[in-house]
């Protein structure tokens, strides 16, 4: 990290893992963070040896603090560009898949950061609040999505009250995969990452971006898009297939190119 971003990437065989390390600002993020992540995410998804990415944030206080609030009441003109640029890439349907190890609180930006995710899993002393309410603040980073995948009651108590929550709580609403001691928290996110990067890079994709689809558009325009795909596979994708059942039939591991 020389940049001044406070990203810090490192590579675990087919995953890349991007921590950030802004802990003297519980991990906030500010212009730099944000557009070194974008490229990261970026950068993955053009990387062929790049099967999935886990996100963690440094130490153990915060995960992420989300924006870092300073860099808002200065009224940074580049904040709307990096801030737009960054949801563009994260909800990218062609960004590779992210799994969220969230080693310290989960508040606010931070909680949202990990609802972007695709997987997550949590140390089990985590805590998870969405305070903005309290700061004269709407969640816009996602939060207000939340009734699609939680009951609209408990959605409504956690943006309205703000209140602290479990990991506990938030594994038994499913918006957890796993929650684990500290310990384990990066052990249990890379077993994770390495299962979904060893299966076909465009087989994941296709299904990634489809459940995404479903759960923003709706199961029938999924559905119109799986007959697309099915109709009309493209050939690096039917070589995956026969890849896929050659090995299975030869009773070895596939090789995807």
């Amino acid at each position: 990290m020389t940049d001044g971003s406070g990203i810090d990437l490192t590579r675990d065989g087919r995953v890349l893992v991007l921590t950030i390390d802004r802990q003297e600002v519980r991990n906030a993020l500010h212009v730099p963070a944000l557009r070194a992540m974008t490229q990261a995410i970026e950068d993955a998804g053009r990387d062929k040896a790049i099967g999935a990415m886990v996100i963690t944030g440094a130490g153990r206080l915060c995960f992420c603090a989300g924006m870092d609030l300073r860099a808002l009441k200065n009224g940074d003109p580049e904040i709307g560009d990096a801030v737009r640029a960054f949801e563009a890439a994260i909800q990218s349907p062609e960004r590779v898949p992210i799994i969220a190890a969230v080693a310290g609180n989960a508040i606010g930006g931070g909680f949202e950061l990990m609802l972007k995710c695709d997987l997550a899993v949590a140390a089990d002393d985590v805590v998870f609040a969405l305070p903005e309410v309290s700061r004269g603040l709407v969640p816009g980073g996602g939060a207000t999505l939340l009734p699609a995948r939680i009951p609209l009651a408990v959605a409504l108590e956690f943006a309205l009250t703000g209140a602290p929550q479990s990991a506990a709580r938030l594994f038994e609403l499913g918006l957890l995969n796993a929650v684990v001691p500290a310990e384990a928290l990066m052990s249990a996110a890379l077993s994770l990452a390495r299962r979904i990067a060893d299966n076909a890079p465009l087989a994941v994709a296709a299904t990634r971006a489809l459940m995404w689809k479903t759960f923003r558009d709706g199961a029938a325009d999924s559905w119109r898009a799986l007959e697309d795909i099915q109709r009309a596979p493209d050939p690096d994708r039917r070589r995956e297939v026969q890849e896929g059942l050659a090995a299975f039939a030869e009773k070895r591991a596939p090789v995807w190119s």
